[in-house]
């Protein structure tokens, strides 16, 4: 006589009782041993991980340059990025973030070509780095002095036409910024500790206020834009980038 379903469920509680646990234990170390025979095991190099993940320049070359260094002032934009403050209250960036930051841009700007770019850079400190970057890339800028209408007013006879704007600080720059915005094409900017970012569409961290810092940023801007662009040109040395660079040392 066959069973009923009340039957039938006792029947398999009761040998689900007498299952021995260690009979369950057995059953699941062999489920275990079946899932990782499945898993694909592949070789790793640990040398070619650990080069993968180097900065664009070794750390000392940053700290060298000052680019860690950010104001005494912290704006709610800016927070984000800095990992301390000195005893002396000066802001400090994270420089795993700023390298990743930098990376960024270049391949932002590698989007657009030479022609399709202006930099502003009204700050002194940036005039040497900014005038060897546009004549290493081609791409127009001006400096220590921001002609009005330049890009908005097509009346005028040295009218341009752009696609991205590149500033060193917001606001330094602010009516390069403003006119950008009026006419919509993005802002790339070098932003310090106490700078806000609005109107701007891809920020760069870094200590703005010094040439040695400036230079550092645009030295990598280049380098990897006339890489990614595949330009025939040479990127000269760091050294022509920061004055006495070879004797700039560290701090601890």
């Amino acid at each position: 006589m066959p069973k009923t379903k009340k039957e039938e469920k006792e029947t398999k509680k009761t040998t689900k009782e007498k299952t021995p646990k260690k009979t369950k234990l057995e059953g699941l170390k062999e489920k275990a041993e079946k899932l990782a025979k499945a898993i694909e095991t592949k070789e790793i190099d640990i040398k070619k991980q650990v080069k993968e993940k180097e900065g664009l320049v070794p750390i000392e070359d940053y700290l060298k340059s000052s680019i860690h260094l950010g104001t005494r002032a912290i704006t709610p934009d800016m927070r984000p990025y800095v990992y301390k403050r000195r005893a002396d209250s000066l802001a400090v960036f994270n420089t795993a973030l700023l390298d990743e930051k930098i990376k960024q841009g270049a391949e932002y700007l590698a989007e657009y070509p030479p022609s399709e770019i202006i930099v502003v850079c009204k700050r002194e400190a940036g005039a040497k780095a900014v005038e060897l970057f546009s004549e290493t890339t081609g791409i127009k800028a001006f400096i220590k002095k921001y002609p009005a209408g330049i890009i908005t007013n097509p009346n005028l006879s040295d009218f341009l036409e752009t696609e991205l704007l590149v500033i060193c600080d917001p606001w330094i720059d602010k009516a390069a910024l403003a006119d950008a915005k009026r006419i919509k094409i993005p802002v790339m900017a070098i932003c310090d500790t106490n700078n806000y970012t609005m109107n701007v569409d891809k920020v760069i961290p870094g200590n703005n206020k010094s040439a040695k810092s400036l230079g550092m940023i645009f030295y990598l801007l280049t380098k990897l834009y006339v890489e990614k662009r595949k330009l025939d040109v040479k990127v000269p040395p760091i050294s022509q980038w920061i004055d006495n660079w070879d004797n700039l040392v560290p701090p601890k």
